[in-house]
Parts: structure tokens; sequence; C-alpha cells
């Protein structure tokens, strides 16, 4: 039994021969059957200058789900921090939660989820785009939220209106601040599979409860495709390994099918690049992820899972979860 609770990371995939708006649609979709299964929460992820993935602006699709969903919580996985202002986050969330109290996530990444150029466009000035503006700009976050900035500036909304807030990472380095600052620690094991057990420990170790969360409060994001059989989960995956091969190569693009994934014929080389991307994730049919999602539980004590399925068909993926929960509560 797997016995901690299931989340979603969606990238709103682009299909090759879709729209963006189909794209957010099928998302939206998504949202709403996890939510009828009971997943916890549903996140979707900040990339730009990507045809592949339709949620540059999470703000915006995070209220798209709100409103299209009841239950289940919604929030960023994440919101790049270099790329805003902090007191625009501050007020763009404050507003969420305001209109859907106690619903809102809001996961913090460092790294700006594209190029430089495209970060800089976003930005439109250097200043902050270094990663050691991080901890200050997050620290600046949090203050307007709580009423405490120095600057004398009151988020509006946003002050007394703060989401559930994550930090997210795929090193030591997040998590040792998300542990200083005493907040949720989500890591990137589909990112950094060999990192997680390290980062994890030192968040733990290194924890400061504060008045929003006492204890630490880890949970590991990682890609599980499921299926009725092993080789139904190996066709559904082929699109997503194509997709990371053309992104590795300078060449993003949207979302292959499946007969087009089926065609590809990898180097060696490729193979590789492969096999060291699916280290530690789940692909297979429920008993086979089963297993899988057991041993990374005893490996890491997650307190929480979210799953990233990216696959070509909306019907597909939706199975893939519907699998998974059925895993969890047998």
């Amino acid at each position: 039994m797997i016995d901690v609770p299931l989340s979603v990371l969606d990238l709103a995939p682009v299909q090759t021969g879709a729209s963006t708006g189909e794209a957010l649609a099928a998302t939206t979709e998504l949202a709403r059957r996890t939510e009828a299964l009971g997943y916890r929460r549903f996140w979707v992820a900040e990339h730009h200058n990507m045809p592949g993935i339709a949620s540059s602006a999470p703000s915006v699709v995070i209220a798209h789900l709100a409103n299209a969903t009841s239950r289940i919580r919604v929030g960023s996985g994440g919101v790049m921090l270099p790329n805003h202002a902090p007191l625009v986050v501050a007020e763009q969330f404050g507003t969420l939660e305001a209109l859907h109290p106690g619903r809102i996530d809001l996961g913090i990444g460092r790294a700006p989820g594209t190029d430089q150029a495209t970060a800089l466009a976003l930005r439109r000035t250097a200043e902050g785009l270094a990663a050691e503006s991080f901890p200050t700009e997050l620290a600046a976050l949090l203050r307007y939220f709580r009423g405490t900035s120095a600057d004398g500036i009151s988020a509006t909304p946003g002050r007394g209106e703060e989401p559930e807030i994550w930090l997210l990472g795929s090193s030591g380095y997040s998590a040792q601040v998300a542990a200083v600052l005493g907040v949720r620690f989500a890591f990137a094991h589909h990112i950094n599979p060999l990192g997680t057990e390290d980062a994890l420990a030192l968040y733990r170790n290194s924890f400061r409860p504060t008045a929003d969360l006492e204890t630490p409060y880890a949970m590991v994001a990682l890609s599980a495709v499921c299926a009725d059989t092993d080789e139904r989960a190996e066709e559904l995956s082929a699109p997503r390994d194509l997709a990371f091969l053309q992104l590795a190569a300078g060449r993003p693009g949207t979302l292959p099918s499946t007969e087009e994934a089926a065609k590809f014929r990898p180097t060696e080389r490729e193979r590789q690049f492969i096999a060291q991307r699916r280290q530690g994730q789940a692909t297979g049919s429920p008993d086979t992820v089963r297993a899988q999602l057991t041993d990374l539980l005893h490996r890491t004590g997650a307190d929480e899972l979210m799953l990233n399925t990216l696959v070509y068909d909306i019907e597909d993926r939706a199975r893939s979860f519907e699998l998974i929960e059925k895993i969890a509560a047998s």
C-alpha cells in the first residue's frame, strides 16, 4: 500500500498537431479527473520559450483550474522567482488565495525555467537573475505576505492571504534554504534522482520549526507512466523520451505522438541518455509501478509523492493516474 498522499505535476503539454488551447483544455480535464480520484494537489510548471509547454503563465492557469475544480489544491511547481518581482508574485498569489482560500499552493523555484536571453526579456534587467539574489528575493516575498516588508509597501491582495509555501529544488542548496526558512520542500527526483536522499536528509537535519510548520515536510516529484502492461507503458513513455532528446539537442518542440516516437531509432548515445533520464522513475504495469513507488518511499521517507505523467493522449494520461490511485488504495 502506498500510504502517503499522491499529487500531480502537469506541464500542459502541447501535442504535435494540437494547439495551446487544446493543451490547456486537456490539463483542465486532467485536474477534474484527478480531483475525482482523490489526488491531493495539482500543480503546473513555469517554462518559457518552449513550444511544447503551455503553462508559461502559472498564476493565470491556476486561477482557471481552481474555478474548474472544487476541492483539490492547485498551485505552481513552480513560479521561477528570478523571472518576477517579489511584489508581483505576492499580489498574484494573494489574489488567488483570497478567491480560493485554503486551496492555493505557491511552489517557488530559483532557476529561470528557460534560457538566459528569455529570462532577460522577462525581467528586462540583469539585476536579480543571478542565483545569489534568490535568498534575498525569497525573503522579500515572504515579508510581503506577512506584512513585515522593509520597504513599507503593503501587498494588496497578499498581506494576510498567504498561500501554502513550498520551496522547489534539485540540489542540497535548495534543501538548506527550505530548512532555514522552515517551509515545505519538494525535490525534483525526475531531474536529479541521484541527489534525492542526500537532499532530503539535509533538509530534515537542518530544519528550523516555524509557526506555520513545526516539523519538516518533504515531497518527491517523479516521472510516472502506468498502463495495463509493461509493454504498453513503454510505448506511452516513448514520446516523452523523444521530446527530452530534442530538448537536449537544442531543438525543443511539441510532444511527439506515440506513432512518431515508435518510428524513431535512437543511437547508442541517445539510448544511454534515455536510460539515465528514466533512472529511479516509475514506468510499467500496476505491479511494476507499485514496486517502484514502494522502493522510492522506503529509500526517501517522502511525506508525499507528486507524479508527472508526460504522455501524448489525455485518456492515457488519465488512465495512468487511475491505475496508480488503485495501487495506493489496495
